[in-house]
């Protein structure tokens, strides 16, 4: 289906508004796709605030090149789905990789984090790490861990005094 040029303008706006809003972009080839696994795939997405669409490609390295982003043309050469994270970038790396374990529909090929760009080695390793509440509260243990142990070292004589209290006067209690 042939598309005008007024409808490939707003084609075109959409996919700039798409990169802009990304903390990061992957794509996946597909093979022999249907409904049900693309309904599959955008569902489990849609979990991590990401989405799936399938894009013209022409239409899309035009946005990419002016937006600034490397890629290889004999990646957008054939059947193409485009994956926008719009919250957290491990969280929808996470669910492409379970998306496309056992699944020959789906191939990741690889994405963006910041305009650089990622294979898809790069984009498992990504999956890997933990996601962002994850991190937040490793980080706030890592920053309380010095108070905590500051507190419990000038508490610890305080406490030694009260042991050393207490049993005195246990013991003052068993010998009258």
């Amino acid at each position: 289906m042939a598309f005008s040029r007024e409808h490939k303008g707003e084609i075109v706006e959409q996919y700039r508004e798409w990169i802009d809003n990304s903390k990061a972009i992957y794509y996946l080839t597909y093979n022999k796709m249907t409904m049900p696994a693309i309904n599959d795939a955008r569902a489990k997405l849609r979990e991590s605030e990401s989405e799936m669409h399938v894009v013209k490609n022409r239409l899309f390295t035009l946005v990419l090149e002016e937006k600034g982003y490397k890629y290889d043309p004999k990646t957008w050469e054939g059947n193409n789905v485009v994956v926008f994270a719009f919250e957290d970038a491990p969280a929808a790396a996470k669910a492409l990789t379970e998306l496309t374990k056992g699944n020959e529909v789906f191939v990741v090929g690889g994405g963006y984090l910041d305009k650089a760009l990622l294979n898809a080695n790069q984009v498992k390793a990504l999956a890997d790490l933990p996601t962002l509440p994850v991190m937040r509260s490793m980080l706030m243990g890592t920053i309380l861990a010095p108070a905590s142990q500051l507190v419990r070292t000038l508490a610890e004589p305080a406490r030694g005094l009260a042991a050393v209290i207490k049993a005195n006067s246990e013991k003052q209690t068993t010998a009258a």
